[in-house]
């Protein structure tokens, strides 16, 4: 009796594998951002640095948790996304406002960590898409196949059950 492998078919798909990339990927680059924009203001973010923190360590977590093909961490990725797109959609105007004279200047200037908040928003919600995008890509699929048959479920397998050509 031939030993039984799991294989997880939905994983090796094109639009899996490039959503995947996608996720880490936005992930990432709101984690940079908040870097930058928490960095850049520290002075004047007013207690809100550990919230900040929170959403950077969080965040390359996650992006880990994906590469791992974790299925379980994409909605709170876009809960998050969502929570953080309402806070920066708040945040930029007032970023905006302090470029006038008279106001205390934080380490970058408010204007551009007014427009680095703006980017943050279509950010946040393409993280939204393409982390729900992922989740109804069903990463977490296995099905129990003989060891010998196992190729059929990989790129290059056919449905003849013959071994794929090498070149």
């Amino acid at each position: 009796m031939a030993d039984t492998v799991l294989v997880h078919p939905n994983r090796d798909k094109p639009e899996a594998k490039a959503t995947k990339a996608a996720v880490i990927l936005l992930l990432l680059t709101s984690a940079a951002l908040i870097v930058i924009i928490t960095v850049g203001g520290w002075s004047e973010l007013q207690g809100g640095q550990i919230v900040s923190i929170a959403y950077i360590l969080v965040y390359a977590l996650m992006a880990y948790y994906v590469t791992k093909w974790n299925r379980g961490v994409l909605p709170v990725a876009a809960g998050m996304a969502i929570l953080f797109t309402v806070v920066a959609a708040v945040a930029a105007p007032g970023w905006f406002d302090r470029d006038k004279t008279g106001f205390q200047n934080p380490a970058l200037e408010p204007s551009i960590l007014g427009l680095f908040t703006l980017i943050l928003i279509p950010v946040q919600i393409l993280l939204i898409a393409f982390a729900m995008r992922g989740f109804q890509q069903q990463w977490n699929v296995e099905i129990e196949v003989a060891e010998d048959e196992a190729h059929r479920y990989r790129p290059g397998g056919d449905l003849e059950g013959e071994e794929p050509e090498t070149a």
